[in-house]
């Protein structure tokens, strides 16, 4: 008896679970396909925004690029997917300037992290949703993302030339001006060496006595070595006089 009710149970059971994988089974039926019949539908084929394909560099419509040749993406990437080539150049007001020459990027070897990306201080990188990257040589996977020829730089407007004239005459004139007032303290300092009464002011009777002395030069000197004597005596004793009265 036994048996038999336990038979009737597992067939129950058994229909019941059929019925309800028919149910799933016949829900898949109606259910819209998201199946996508790839190639064939290439063109509408959405893609997401956050999907990272390949990096790019940002054209506007003018086909100018933000990139400053400063090598940020070069150091930030973890396995040198990225190689730039910088030039030197010179800016219409002579100063030198980085640009940039070629930007090499190759896609085989990179792991998608963006830091290149999130790094670049002018924000002249980004990453494209262009997944059909599949090519038959290894080499095709490196790419040169500056496509456009560099542009050359721009010529000065006669505004900018007359203003970096007038400030490089301005640079000259006040050169010159620090030459004569160093040559000028120079003159002051040696004239100053080679005869020690130059800043001493001399009475009536000492002018007297140098002029009187000049015919004879053994008398002269003794005469200033004199009177260079006096000068110091009367200024150590203006200082003692001054460290007195403090």
């Amino acid at each position: 008896m036994g048996s038999v009710k336990d038979y009737f149970s597992n067939l129950g059971s058994g229909i019941a679970s059929l019925l309800k994988g028919m149910s799933v089974t016949g829900k898949e039926f109606i259910t819209p396909k998201i199946t996508e019949e790839y190639p064939d539908n290439r063109n509408p084929l959405p893609a997401a925004d956050r999907f990272r394909a390949v990096l790019t560099l940002k054209y506007d419509d003018q086909g100018n690029h933000k990139c400053i040749a400063c090598g940020t993406c070069e150091r930030v990437c973890p396995n040198g997917t990225i190689s730039l080539d910088i030039k030197q150049v010179e800016t219409w007001d002579g100063k030198k300037k980085k640009k940039l020459d070629k930007y090499m990027y190759d896609l085989g070897s990179c792991t998608f992290c963006q830091l290149c990306v999130t790094n670049c201080p002018t924000d002249a990188l980004e990453f494209s949703n262009d997944f059909e990257q599949a090519v038959f040589t290894r080499s095709k996977l490196v790419k040169k993302l500056n496509y456009l020829p560099e542009k050359e730089e721009p010529k000065p407007t006669p505004e900018q030339i007359a203003k970096m004239q007038a400030e490089k005459e301005a640079k000259i004139a006040a050169a010159k001006a620090a030459a004569e007032a160093k040559k000028a303290a120079a003159g002051a300092s040696a004239s100053a060496e080679a005869d020690p009464l130059a800043g001493i002011e001399l009475n009536d009777a000492q002018k007297k006595a140098l002029d009187a002395a000049a015919s004879d030069p053994e008398k002269l000197e003794k005469i200033r070595a004199a009177i260079l004597k006096a000068a110091q005596l009367k200024a150590a004793k203006a200082a003692q006089a001054g460290d007195a009265t403090k």
